[in-house]
């Protein structure tokens, strides 16, 4: 193989249901240009994580705000119980919010980050800097 090649038979199978099964999986992030869907993509994979998980938080940092349309219901800076799921919420979010709120936030809703300190939005920024 050369450099740049490498072997991907250990590599998981792409599917919805890998994902899914990923019991250690904490964040998704779902990106893109314009109109690929990211918003239908966001909706969906909450909407199936709901069905496996304690609680489901998606986080919209889209100027746009699709979540409110995509879900027919008023979504706002603060996590919103979306209609038909006791335990998926939803929130469209200002990116430059302060992250410390934005935390708080999601430890209320999913309850990430509360056991470790380096969980959270806050441990994965520190990771990503």
């Amino acid at each position: 193989m050369s450099e740049y090649e490498f072997d991907d038979e250990d590599l998981p199978d792409p599917s919805l249901k890998n994902i899914i099964e990923q019991d250690s999986l904490q964040w998704i992030f779902v990106g893109g240009k314009g109109g690929v869907g990211k918003t239908t993509t966001s909706c969906c994979l909450g909407t199936q994580l709901a069905k496996h998980r304690k609680k489901v938080l998606i986080v919209s940092t889209d100027p746009a705000h699709n979540l409110s349309d995509a879900f027919c219901q008023k979504i706002g800076r603060e996590p919103t119980p979306i209609q038909g799921f006791d335990n998926l919420s939803a929130m469209e979010i200002d990116a430059t919010e302060d992250l410390d709120k934005m935390q708080e936030s999601m430890v209320d809703a999913t309850g990430a980050g509360q056991e470790d300190d380096k969980a959270g939005i806050q441990g994965l920024m520190n990771e990503l800097t």
